[in-house]
């Protein structure tokens, strides 16, 4: 849905033109809000749009994925906006080359996945993106898969509902396990994995962590230790994956590597799913080598009916909720608009995928 007109009172000669592409997560006037706040007295007209994502699910368009919308929706909403402020519309090859007055995409995502990149590169547009805008609510609904698959809580729920009382939950055979003294193995130490980590010590837990980009120094200091991705998954009770998708990361853990890990152990994906192979899921599970899985991202979002998971014991799964909390919404449009209202001041934005822009871009 797109409404291409000007925001009333911001038609002034001279204004820059802004579109605010949001969605019903983040709602345009979101946007419009966080740049008037970010750019006082500034000159901006704004043109606004909202994509169907989260009531349509995101998917490919164009030659990018994880967008909303059509090609032709988000060019009629553009029109002459200098200044797109974006969610999940297709900034694909073709959008970009239409959009003649375009200088520069700022995207409330961890990743412009929803931009081709290199395309906006040729063109001479800056790229920015909003880390960190999700990590508190990713770690803590971590945590929240962690403590629901080790304590049976989805399924002593579903139970209980049914009429049956679990007392027999209380047998030592199959009694819970407490974060307090387990070792913990985190794959990715970014912003979600450090919080991870640093609520996961407040338990009691050991805490391990995987990823070849962290500096020794930061993990001493934070009282992890930093191993290789086998020793990790020898070594923990319960995993959990923080890492980006990579051509490196893509199916990291397969089903040679996770046998690795120790019978009964707990494996939760929040990240995303390309990270793992789902096929040998099922076997391990039925099998007791994997005590529990929880899982909130998949190999084909939504998984489909006939989902082999779906029939596994011991699986907790949500609908990719990790970052769905009303902060994570300010919190990326506060940070998108940042990189706008600096580019409105002649400044360099923070965080920008293609820095090359910066210097003789449009």
């Amino acid at each position: 849905m797109t409404d291409p007109k000007p925001a009333a009172g911001a038609t002034a000669a001279g204004a820059t033109t802004v579109l605010a592409s949001g969605d019903h997560f983040i709602a345009p006037q979101l946007f419009v809000d966080a740049l008037r706040a970010a750019a006082p007295g500034a000159e901006l007209a704004f043109r606004t749009q909202t994509t169907p994502w989260p009531h349509t699910p995101f998917g490919p368009v164009g030659n990018v994925k994880e967008a909303s919308g059509t090609e032709d929706e988000l060019l009629e909403a553009l029109g002459d906006a200098e200044i797109a402020l974006v969610q999940m519309a297709p900034f694909t090859d073709r959008v970009i080359r239409e959009a003649a007055n375009l200088k520069l995409i700022a995207v409330a995502r961890g990743g412009p996945v929803n931009v081709d990149v290199e395309a906006a590169t040729r063109a001479g547009i800056p790229v920015t993106f909003t880390p960190g805008r999700n990590a508190a609510a990713a770690a803590e609904f971590a945590l929240g898969l962690m403590l629901a698959a080790l304590r049976r809580i989805p399924a002593s729920d579903a139970e209980l509902k049914k009429g049956t009382w679990r007392g027999d939950y209380y047998a030592i055979e199959n009694a819970g396990i407490e974060l307090d003294g387990t070792t913990v193995g985190l794959v990715g130490y970014g912003a979600i994995g450090s919080i991870v980590a640093r609520v996961l010590r407040a338990f009691g837990s050991r805490v391990l962590v995987a990823d070849p980009y962290t500096d020794p120094a930061k993990a001493a200091a934070d009282g992890v230790e930093l191993v290789a991705l086998d020793d990790l998954l020898r070594r923990s009770s319960v995993v959990s994956l923080h890492a980006r998708v990579t051509p490196e990361t893509r199916h990291m853990l397969h089903a040679d590597n996770l046998k690795l890990l120790p019978k009964g152990a707990v494996l939760v994906n929040s990240a995303r799913g390309e990270l793992m192979d789902y096929a040998p899921l099922p076997a391990l599970l039925e099998s007791g080598h994997l005590g529990a899985l929880a899982l909130d991202v998949y190999d084909v979002e939504p998984p489909p009916a006939n989902w082999p998971l779906h029939a596994a014991p011991n699986v907790i799964t949500t609908p990719h909720l990790a970052g769905a909390t009303r902060q994570t919404a300010d919190r990326a449009a506060a940070i998108t608009a940042a990189q706008a209202a600096a580019h409105l001041r002649g400044e360099r934005p923070e965080y920008v995928v293609n820095p090359q822009t910066l210097d003789g871009g449009r």
